[in-house]
């Protein structure tokens, strides 16, 4: 029996049963919110597991549920750790779900987001180049990499990815727009255009908001409008300050773990819209205004190497 770091087995060579297949293994849990069970029936087959026990124990015919059990237990210590910023810690549970489940687009994505997130852009272009590699038409992969690309200095990648994005998703789809938008901002290329793609991002949408707003802001920062971009960028954190407020009136009313996931993933918003606002304000003269709102981004976890930006 072989163990990962954390004295973990790695999972023995069992073939899938029809009752274990990746899509069995990964139902009811998305990205953004792993499942919590709990049930003492995968504590107690993933307490065997930990202990090594498994091969005597058990036969073929129970790796399905074994599996499903620790994949489902990592994704939820990894949701626990990224809570508390422990962000190294999230990409070695999610590593173990992917061993033990297997090459996963969604999980692929996952990890490569907290990658970045962990200075390793590398291992995070490693991880997105699979994703995409499996699902050509997938979406979410070519998002992922098109900010890692960002992060790698490499622009015309980012791009590439991003004018993908669009085409692969419904025809107007302001997420998808924004997404273009916002690279193009990221690596200075094409702002005439990007604006054209935020704008009808919003008229698509219906309704601005907070991120479209905060993409706007920022374009038309770099393109010298910069009064026009800080009337959008105080609707933005405006707005978003408000989804925080409406955030921790959850507090005890959902799963604490997942509300500080969701606080911290608006916290990262705040920061960047915060230093957008900044740099507008620097440009046309407001020295005062752009020092406070730089120090709170930096507060926040504004942080362009993590791919916070």
């Amino acid at each position: 029996m072989r163990y990962d770091k954390d004295g973990f087995p790695i999972p023995p060579d069992f073939e899938f049963r029809s009752d274990g297949s990746p899509e069995d293994v990964l139902s009811g849990r998305t990205a953004a919110r792993p499942a919590r069970s709990g049930s003492r029936k995968r504590m107690l087959l993933v307490a065997l597991a930990a202990a090594g026990l498994l091969p005597a124990v058990v036969g073929p015919e129970l790796m399905p549920t074994i599996r499903r059990a620790v994949v489902e237990w990592s994704l939820e210590r990894a949701a626990e750790r990224e809570a508390r910023s422990d962000v190294a810690g999230a990409v070695g549970d999610v590593s173990r779900a992917l061993r033990w489940h297997g090459d996963d687009v969604e999980l692929l994505c996952m990890r490569a987001m907290l990658r970045l997130e962990n200075r390793d852009a590398a291992g995070a272009l490693v991880d997105a180049d699979r994703a995409a590699a499996m699902a050509p038409t997938a979406i979410q992969p070519r998002r992922v990499r098109a900010l890692v690309q960002v992060v790698n200095g490499n622009a015309d990648a980012a791009l590439t990815d991003a004018r993908m994005v669009v085409e692969l998703a419904s025809r107007g789809d302001p997420d998808a727009l924004n997404h273009r938008a916002y690279v193009r901002a990221l690596v200075g290329r094409e702002l005439d255009d990007a604006l054209i793609d935020i704008d009808a991002a919003i008229t698509s949408a219906g309704d601005a908001s907070a991120e479209l707003l905060d993409t706007r802001g920022y374009l038309l920062h770099l393109l010298g409008r910069q009064q026009e971009a800080i009337d959008q960028l105080n609707l933005a954190i405006d707005a978003m300050q408000q989804s925080r407020r409406q955030l921790a009136l959850l507090a005890g009313r959902i799963d604490p773990v997942e509300l500080a996931r969701r606080q911290r993933a608006v916290d990262h918003a705040l920061a960047v819209m915060f230093h957008h606002r900044g740099l507008a304000c620097r440009a046309i003269g407001l020295e005062q205004q752009a020092r406070q709102d730089l120090e709170v981004a930096s507060r926040k976890g504004f942080d362009p190497s993590r791919g916070i930006f």
